[in-house]
């Protein structure tokens, strides 16, 4: 069995190679990736099923929480989602290779900025089984090689995934060991070690694991601890649209970074709204914890006091913390203090506190009037997401192949020299823009 720094060897070999490859054979590639993912349905959901029938004994036995077994299950339906990114990230245009700045220095002496792969990805994910074909099309789209640990919780549907993903994409063309898995946890902290090798680390998973990862490795890390998303319902919000958007928020998929986790609202709106949302909130079994006014617009409905600890708390569950607030200005100076820079929405129909709130909040994605679930690679058409980054460096929010390329400069020259440009008569350089792009030559 191939230690962690063997294959890391191994991946940086094949990255070497990949960086390379036109996109057509990338495309085509990601092509085949998603039509045998099709052929191999039925494979593919066994062995979902056996990891959901393995996590449900685990709930039962109080040792797995109720939202990591929903992340787990896969249907027709969810694989034929992963179907249509996968098509989607070949789709997109190719991140290598584009020019992004190019100059002339003097007659002859040309400087081009060029996109190019980062190298090798290392991927720490939770049970979820669309992250590692989601992860794997990105990186193989834009020129990386990739190291996947996936949780304990999805062994048997990232083994079969990752089989099949390495599999089809070797077979037209792909570099062998362009794409690892990692299966043991102790193969975390040797992955982590492996700074002459590994490019970027990207967890997804609890805040104490991210913050482990963060400080656990001299590699580059990119990610979000947490998702802590706030809407806020404004005094000039419809309020038939602002129950339907935060009914969305919360309970369409709770268990996920971007579902709402506190719902602010506007005092003069409060006895309106509140109650009308209260009721689609019981219905949906979501349990309301509430300030002393929010608690106050809901007498006569179940709702839990809110702590202190309900602040600032992702529940990724059907839970959700309800305050009231005297100002807009009040409900960005919260979500600044208790948001995690995620994602988070404002509801109302006035345009000038929409633009003061999204130039108020200091978050990777500021929404007006739509959920926050909208905050996702796939749906902002970045064709996936490698991951969510509420870091301002590098890449911000949802990341997809953009996040995934840094760049190079190349110099092109006859000979100049450094000498010619410095002392008594020195020549100036023409630092002249050029509408020009650099191709490599044949």
């Amino acid at each position: 069995m191939s230690t962690v720094r063997e294959l890391a060897l191994e991946a940086r070999r094949a990255f070497y190679e990949l960086a390379k490859l036109p996109r057509s054979t990338k495309d085509k590639a990601l092509m085949e990736m998603a039509d045998t993912i099709w052929r191999e349905k039925d494979r593919l959901l066994e062995a979902a099923l056996t990891d959901v029938k393995s996590a449900q004994a685990e709930v039962e036995a109080g040792r797995l929480t109720k939202p990591v077994l929903e992340r787990l299950k896969l249907d027709e339906v969810k694989l034929k989602a992963i179907v249509d990114m996968v098509k989607s990230v070949a789709a997109l245009d190719d991140p290598v290779g584009k020019t992004l700045y190019a100059v002339e220095l003097d007659d002859g002496f040309e400087l081009y900025k060029v996109t190019c792969p980062l190298g090798v990805i290392g991927v720490v994910f939770e049970a979820r089984p669309d992250v590692l074909p989601q992860i794997s099309s990105l990186c193989l789209k834009s020129g990386n090689a990739v190291i996947l640990k996936g949780g304990r919780e999805a062994a048997n549907i990232n083994r079969a995934l990752y089989t099949v993903i390495k599999e089809s994409t070797e077979r037209v063309g792909i570099p062998r060991g362009w794409i690892q898995l990692l299966e043991a946890r102790e193969e975390i902290m040797e992955l982590l070690k492996q700074d002459d090798l590994v490019d970027l680390i990207v967890p997804r998973g609890s805040n104490e694991f991210v913050r482990f990862v963060q400080e656990n490795t001299r590699i580059p890390v990119l990610g979000h601890s947490s998702g802590v998303c706030q809407i806020y319902v404004d005094k000039a919000a419809d309020i038939t649209k602002a129950v339907e958007v935060c009914f969305d928020a919360k309970v369409q998929y709770p268990a996920v970074c971007n579902a709402v986790e506190c719902i602010l609202v506007h005092k003069d709106v409060a006895h309106t709204f509140l109650p009308k949302l209260a009721e689609w909130f019981s219905k949906a079994g979501v349990e309301m914890r509430c300030c002393p006014r929010a608690k106050e617009a809901l007498s006569g409905f179940n709702v839990r006091d809110a702590t202190e600890e309900d602040w600032g708390r992702e529940y990724l569950d059907l839970k959700v913390a309800l305050r009231v607030v005297d100002s807009l200005e009040e409900a960005v100076d919260y979500i600044n203090k208790y948001g995690s820079k995620h994602t988070d929405a404002i509801i109302t129909e006035d345009r000038s506190a929409a633009s003061r709130f999204i130039a108020g909040v200091d978050s990777s994605t500021v929404i007006h009037n739509a959920s926050t679930r909208f905050s996702d690679g796939y749906r902002f058409g970045l064709g996936a997401e490698v991951g969510i980054s509420t870091s301002k460096i590098h890449a911000r929010g949802p990341v997809g192949l953009e996040g995934l390329v840094t760049y190079k400069y190349i110099l092109l020259g006859d000979g100049q020299k450094v000498s010619t440009y410095i002392g008594a008569n020195a020549k100036k350089f023409k630092h002249k823009r050029l509408d020009k792009t650099w191709t490599p030559s044949e």
